[in-house]
């Protein structure tokens, strides 16, 4: 299978780092190929909603990273988003993508499986609840079957992750597919 993973933050050795990390470890065991898209050191202007998208000619009006990151979108089989925690919801960086999925709606629906793995420093499911509802929703509406969740709570810092079982998690998880 090709599996995207599209990651929000901007730490390359953070929390939610070690999560995909290990999700690829696990992937790549498995035999899948994989293609990594880091949303916050890429150039990705937010949609507009402008709709030249969705006119005669179906491009987008801005020619930034997404050009990159579309094919590997389109061709997935797997989509794994994976973001820090940001007052109760996935980053900025991240939604900016999923919001340019939008170009590419028509495409998008049906047919694939999606992943989303998320860490952050408070200690209870709460301040994740608003990301796993856009995830639950966002999925539903593309008719994506979700492969899994991966949730890490107290993880403020990589050596706070890296003692406790989210990395496995993420393992198995990529290892599973």
């Amino acid at each position: 299978m090709k599996v995207l993973i599209i990651t929000g933050s901007p730490h390359k050795n953070g929390t939610t780092a070690c999560l995909a990390e290990q999700f690829i470890k696990g992937a790549e065991e498995a035999g899948h190929e994989i293609f990594r898209f880091d949303a916050a050191n890429k150039e990705v202007h937010p949609c507009i909603a402008c709709e030249k998208c969705h006119g005669g000619t179906p491009v987008c009006v801005f020619k930034d990273d997404m050009q990159e990151l579309n094919p590997h979108l389109i061709e997935a089989d797997v989509i794994a988003l994976v973001s820090p925690i940001y007052y109760y919801d996935i980053n900025a960086q991240l939604k900016a993508v999923i919001d340019r999925f939008y170009a590419n709606d028509a495409v998008l629906h049906g047919n694939k499986k999606a992943v989303l793995m998320v860490a952050m420093a408070d200690d209870s499911m709460e301040s994740a609840e608003g990301a796993l509802a856009s995830f639950k929703g966002m999925t539903k509406y593309l008719e994506w079957d979700i492969a899994g969740t991966v949730v890490g709570v107290n993880c403020m810092t990589p050596e706070m992750i890296k003692n406790t079982d989210y990395p496995e998690q993420a393992y198995q998880l990529g290892k599973s597919l």
